[in-house]
């Protein structure tokens, strides 16, 4: 067994609650099971088992639920023993206290998914979607992390790697005898292999664009001329009142943010201080300033227009930032009578008619977004594969050495010279599922996850 130590954690928030789940794993499970819970005959694995949890003191602690696994069936690819007290932070610091006068640490963040890759119970990749998982927002950011967790891109990689390794046979076989001339068609095949294989990592890199969308949601900006109804868009959104509203021009001076879910996406929404040519205050002028940076900075716009007054005079740099695939026309307070001529702006813009007092289309507005971010590509679609940014910039990294390799032996250069790329991209994508011995890289990564996983 590679860890010798044995680590504790509680795995489940440290608040009250009904039940609280501390998790240990190491080789002094077996026997703190048969000892804190004065057990007769040895802990059944995989059986849930019922008892008192009693301190070194003798002092009985709580009645708990709780479960040994053997290192075979277990999470981390060691004995596991996991207790189910109850929730109380007292009960369960008292619990904790007690495993560490046992022998046993306090887990660091992630050590136990860090110990179930090292075991070889997971790749890296899916080490990785245990932390996208459970920080998913959204439908979507689940069903992709669980992908990832099912093990998509460790097949995928596999995949590649025995395509790499046969090109690199028939190379190093070039190599080994080579009176054994190839015939033509043999000889330009190994270039034409290696450069579809590059362009099918990069078509895969490209993916990790959509990472940001999926963890943060995508970021929309709600932009328009003072009193159009931009707060009061983003409360019928919300179904509460999260942004103060007022006939006054330019009551929001800064920005709000907030998350919702539409439809399977998470969607980042952020509400703005009013656009507009003539500016009464400073500090009006700081808000606007602010709203042209989060508009430049956003994945989509929603431009929000009040049809029952004449056009808005809009600043010009913010209509040059309008993009008619990353915006939404919002004509909103449809429950007022309609300036024809406002009904008619931009037409260019995909549009919607609401009204955010009495929620009306609000329902068929969501719909409509969700089906334009799908349309042009602003979120993900139904990729079977979808990879981080690490992932990618590894990905990219293969396929230059790929790239070179075949532009190498299409030049005539050595054969010797152009396998060496070819092992360069193996390498690169052994990192992916984590073939590698990078302590450094390990610990950068698995201090991103939480205490107890």
């Amino acid at each position: 067994m590679r860890n010798v130590e044995t680590i504790v954690a509680l795995a489940t928030a440290p608040v009250e609650s009904a039940i609280a789940l501390i998790r240990m794993s190491g080789p002094l499970c077996p026997e703190i099971a048969e000892s804190a819970f004065k057990r007769r005959s040895p802990t059944p694995a995989r059986k849930a088992c019922v008892g008192i949890y009693n301190g070194l003191d003798e002092v009985h602690i709580d009645e708990c639920v709780y479960t040994l696994f053997g290192g075979t069936s277990s999470y981390t690819g060691e004995p596991v023993l996991e207790i189910s007290c109850h929730g109380n932070p007292l009960i369960v610091q008292r619990i904790l206290e007690d495993c560490l006068l046992r022998g046993c640490r306090g887990a660091e963040p992630g050590e136990f998914t860090r110990r179930a890759f090292l075991n070889g119970r997971l790749d890296l990749t899916q080490a990785e979607a245990v932390a996208d998982t459970i920080r998913a927002r959204s439908d979507k950011a689940l069903s992709v992390a669980q992908r990832q967790l099912a093990g998509d891109l460790g097949r995928r990689i596999a995949s590649w790697t025995d395509e790499v390794l046969q090109v690199l046979a028939e190379l190093e076989a070039y190599i080994d005898f080579p009176e054994e001339d190839l015939p033509v068609a043999d000889a330009s095949a190994p270039p034409a292999r290696l450069r579809n294989l590059a362009e099918a990592f990069l078509r895969v890199a490209d993916t990790a664009r959509y990472a940001a969308v999926l963890r943060d949601g995508v970021r929309t900006v709600i932009a328009g001329a003072p009193n159009a109804g931009k707060s009061s868009l983003l409360n019928a959104l919300l179904g509460e009142e999260r942004a103060l509203v007022s006939d006054e021009p330019g009551t929001t001076r800064d920005f709000i943010r907030e998350r919702l879910e539409v439809g399977p996406y998470c969607i980042q929404i952020v509400d703005t201080a009013g656009l507009r040519n003539l500016v009464s205050s400073d500090i009006e002028r700081q808000g606007i300033r602010r709203t042209h940076d989060q508009v430049a900075e956003a994945d989509f716009c929603l431009l929000v227009v009040d049809v029952s007054t004449p056009p808005p005079d809009l600043p010009a740099e913010l209509l040059a930032k309008i993009s008619p695939k990353r915006s939404l026309l919002v004509l909103n307070k449809a429950d007022l009578p309609m300036n024809a001529e406002t009904k008619q702006i931009f037409p260019d813009l995909p549009r919607i008619l609401v009204s955010s007092k009495t929620c009306a289309g609000i329902v068929e507005f969501k719909q409509q977004l969700v089906e334009i971010l799908e349309r042009d590509d602003i979120v993900p679609g139904e990729e079977s594969l979808i990879v981080g940014t690490r992932h990618a910039e590894v990905l990219q990294r293969a396929a230059s050495h790929l790239q070179k390799s075949a532009e190498a032996l299409v030049a005539g250069v050595a054969t010797e010279l152009a396998v060496s790329d070819v092992r360069l991209a193996l390498a690169a994508l052994g990192e992916v599922v984590g073939r590698i011995d990078n302590e450094q890289m390990l610990d950068k990564l698995f201090a991103t996850f939480c205490i107890g996983k």
